[in-house]
């Protein structure tokens, strides 16, 4: 019988490296852990049943994108995001605050109001308020919810990074009041600062104040470099609760991912597996391998001949090749089950590390391998 509240225990650290598990209604999560993302309810080109057999532990959904389609009555039809796309497993979902970023010239803000966006669909005015998100949320019936905030885009200008930490600070308060006194579900608090540790400390102690089941370090993976994201994490990680899972968003590469287990990170999301897909890059245990180079047209070896999910470790890279040079579809789909796969069984191995402490040799071996 699952433990019927959302818990997380940190079983062991190997210096700042966690391993932990995360348990809910819908199933246990060992961290690290990464999470696809399904946006609007796919992770694209990837069938679910697929997912599963990858290890794959929960997935991400997005609250804006799922607002506009399908929308909350059909999402309360089916008692949300799980039985509408036939996934049984928990579901994390980004407040929108991403979107205020990305869809900036769609949107402004109002700290008062919330982000007043022009859908990019049809133009029609959408009021995305704190309350409003987690109220998308609960429709969706996420097993992890965000709160809304302001995340700024890369910038040295302290005056905007604490504009955003004043605004997102006031909309965490509102989400909490919103969310309620749910036991069986998450709500996560999200940390701003950019790239000032003063600002990131600051931002933290807001948060802790509040009080959230997880923290999240937001406003990376922005365009800053990797060295100036792993140094924010080493510097602000220790500030942030212990007992509390701590998820990095939006990020990232195989060494962005084992750099921040390194300083002390549990949780992670990226489009890199199946955008990168789509696009011919597979990423493997040798590195990363772009499969539109005509190197690999008459290359008779599998991605990894141990992959045999879909009968994947059948299919050469020189058919990929073809494939991709053809513009068929077969090859997005196979080379992002791959990817998933492999990102899936990095995750494994990175706990399988920390558990046995050779955490430290592991991360050697492949910081840079992914560069």
């Amino acid at each position: 019988m699952p433990n019927r509240e959302f818990f997380f225990e940190l079983i062991t650290q190997n210096n700042k490296a966690r391993l932990g598990r995360i348990s809910t209604p819908k199933g246990d999560i060992e961290t690290p852990a990464f999470m696809p993302v399904g946006t609007q309810g796919t992770v694209k080109g990837v069938f679910v049943e697929d997912l599963l057999k990858t290890g794959t532990q929960i997935i991400l959904g997005n609250t804006y994108h799922l607002l506009l389609r399908p929308g909350i009555d059909t999402l309360k039809k089916y008692n949300g995001l799980h039985k509408f796309m036939n996934w049984s497993k928990p579901i994390l979902t980004d407040s929108g605050g991403y979107q205020i970023m990305s869809l900036s010239k769609f949107n402004k803000i109002d700290k008062d109001i919330g982000a007043i966006f022009k859908s990019h669909l049809d133009g029609k005015k959408i009021i995305l308020s704190p309350e409003k998100s987690i109220q998308v949320q609960k429709s969706i019936n996420s097993d992890i919810f965000m709160v809304l905030d302001e995340c700024p885009k890369l910038t040295k200008d302290k005056k905007i990074i604490s504009k955003a930490i004043e605004v997102s600070t006031s909309w965490a308060k509102r989400c909490k009041v919103e969310f309620g006194q749910d036991k069986s579900k998450g709500l996560f608090g999200i940390v701003q600062g950019g790239l000032f540790k003063d600002l990131r400390e600051h931002s933290i102690y807001d948060l802790k104040k509040i009080g959230f089941d997880g923290y999240a370090m937001g406003g990376l993976a922005v365009g800053e470099t990797q060295s100036d994201m792993f140094k924010i994490l080493n510097d602000t990680t220790d500030f942030l609760p212990k007992d509390k899972p701590r998820y990095l968003m939006g990020v990232g590469t195989p060494s962005d991912i084992l750099g921040a287990v390194n300083y002390g990170i549990d949780m992670f999301d990226c489009v890199l597996p199946t955008r990168s897909g789509r696009t011919g890059l597979a990423f493997t245990w040798s590195g990363k391998l772009n499969l539109k180079n005509s190197k690999y047209q008459n290359d008779i070896t599998p991605l990894d001949v141990n992959y045999e999910l879909r009968d994947l470790n059948h299919y050469s890279k020189g058919y990929l090749n073809h494939l991709i040079k053809s513009n068929e579809m077969m090859a997005s789909m196979l080379i992002s089950l791959h990817n998933i796969n492999f990102y899936q069984q990095f995750m494994q191995e990175i706990r399988r590390n920390i558990k046995s402490g050779t955490f430290a040799t592991f991360y050697k071996k492949y910081i840079d391998y992914f560069n």
